[in-house]
């Protein structure tokens, strides 16, 4: 049959009361029936195998799982970073700059972790700083170092720069303590060697109060004893801070009396810091006084013996004697200084590595930053690097203020201490502050202009007193002057009666 429209009625959909809804509805109804039908024994043998697990598991002996903990974002982040450099390699083939980084987890990883700066010059410790004994150079690092070495383009022979073992003192007059300071420092050559590494950097030492001249000897028989334990390092002598103190190194001369004592000068030079130039009191703020500090090297000791440098700005004043790196143009150095360096073709081929501080633990960014800093004054006049000069300037001002304050203090205090010694001192009596000399023990001379505190009216006093006859008199207006006046009066009229 057909409809009006001529379509089979058969395909025509049922409407609603039609007799066709009962059919339609039982069809549907076996249609899905399957289906449900094949939901509930899914459901049941789901439960029934988790059942059988449970029970299962109840049998088996308890483990715990410790799971690692998620890696955030952040971390992610910085893993990912630290792959990727920070800053393109110094183009030069004349400048080799670079930072002092580090050689956790493998000494290979000083590689990387100096191409991660841009840096084509790199220091390092080769064991623990603070620490007699290590464990030796695994194989397999050395194998990797030396591999990277020739990927990367680096020269250990010249360009690398190991630090030495803050512990050793070779010029203890201690035999039991000289013998351990001496295994030590072997111990570093040797891994240097091991290594294909050319240059070691260490700290001359201390006197511990001995005569400097027998310290120094001292010190040069230990390293003529290691020249011949060993064959191609050379040692280098770093400059040192504080000339006032006992150690070695801190001055120009103190460094040519070594030299002078070692036998093979082929494989002894000097690693010049700038921070502890500049602090032990060689001014090279401009280059007018760059030039006579280098004029006065090459005089003292030799050119050819700086072999090395570590390039730190102060942030302690001039001649402080405090050991206080701050970053490049930030501190009392100034930019001037680093752009004289990068410009005199006297050190084109030595090596110059950078201790200045981080903004954070693990954060190169700051040494990648001054990398570029210091290339990008090659061939540039004092004029061209006015701007930057100023900025980083102002930002080392309150740091520079706070150390600044901190040395004047301890200066003062000094100078008390020195006067004291000479026999003068300041003392306070009454109302005054006055200087006095020591005569005798019992006896003082005033002499130094005193300075009064109501009024602020000078008045200079000179003259030798008894100690106990020394202080002020009393003022005639005051309480207790009335009353000495009005007791001599009361035993002056008692006499006379």
């Amino acid at each position: 049959m057909t409809s009006d429209s001529g379509t089979p009625l058969s395909s025509v959909p049922a409407l609603p009361g039609d007799a066709n809804d009962e059919f339609n509805t039982q069809s549907l109804e076996r249609e899905k029936e399957p289906e449900t039908s094949t939901r509930k024994c899914r459901r049941t043998t789901v439960i029934a195998e988790t059942t059988s697990a449970l029970k299962t598991t109840s049998t088996m002996t308890t483990t715990t799982i410790t799971k690692k903990p998620r890696r955030t974002k952040a971390q992610k982040s910085s893993d990912t970073s630290a792959m990727v450099p920070l800053a393109q390699r110094v183009a030069t083939k004349t400048h080799f700059i670079g930072a002092h980084v580090s050689a956790a987890k493998g000494v290979q990883n000083s590689i990387l972790n100096s191409v991660h700066i841009g840096a084509n010059a790199f220091a390092l410790f080769l064991k623990s700083q603070r620490k007699w004994a290590s464990p030796p150079l695994d194989p397999k690092n050395v194998k990797l170092f030396k591999q990277m070495c020739h990927e990367h383009d680096y020269n250990p022979g010249k360009h690398m720069v190991p630090h030495g073992s803050y512990l050793v003192n070779l010029a203890t007059p201690d035999p039991e303590k000289a013998k351990q300071a001496y295994a030590c420092f072997l111990d570093d050559l040797k891994r240097c060697e091991e290594l294909g590494i050319g240059l070691y950097n260490f700290h001359p030492g201390s006197t511990l109060g001995t005569p400097r001249d027998a310290a120094i000897a001292r010190l040069a028989a230990h390293l003529n004893t290691a020249h011949a334990a060993t064959t191609t390092v050379t040692l280098l002598l770093e400059t040192m801070a504080s000339p006032t103190s006992n150690h070695l190194g801190t001055s120009f001369s103190d460094l040519s009396s070594i030299i002078s004592l070692i036998e093979d000068k082929s494989r002894i030079g000097v690693c010049l810091d700038t921070c502890h130039i500049f602090s032990a009191g060689y001014d090279i703020r401009t280059s007018v006084s760059y030039n006579e500090v280098m004029a006065e090297f090459d005089r003292v000791i030799g050119l050819k013996y700086l072999k090395a440098l570590h390039i730190n700005d102060s942030k302690a004043p001039f001649a402080s004697g405090r050991d206080l790196h701050q970053n490049i143009g930030q501190g009392w150095i100034g930019l001037e200084a680093f752009r004289c360096i990068v410009n005199d073709e006297r050190l084109h081929g030595v090596p110059m590595v950078l201790e200045t501080p981080l903004e954070s633990e693990g954060d190169t960014k700051t040494w990648a930053e001054e990398i570029k800093l210091l290339e990008s004054m090659v061939g540039k006049g004092e004029e061209d690097i006015k701007e930057e000069a100023e900025r980083l300037w102002a930002l080392g001002e309150k740091e520079r203020e706070r150390v600044g304050a901190q040395v004047e203090k301890k200066r003062e205090k000094e100078r008390k201490a020195a006067e004291k010694k000479e026999g003068k001192v300041t003392v306070k009596r009454g109302r005054k502050k006055v200087e006095v000399e020591v005569v005798e023990e019992s006896t003082v001379k005033v002499t130094a202009t005193t300075l009064a505190k109501r009024g602020r009216k000078k008045a200079v006093k000179t003259e030798d007193t008894d100690s106990d006859a020394s202080a002020p008199e009393p003022n005639p207006r005051s309480k207790r002057a009335r009353k000495q006046v009005s007791m001599k009066e009361e035993s002056t009229e008692s006499e006379s009666s």
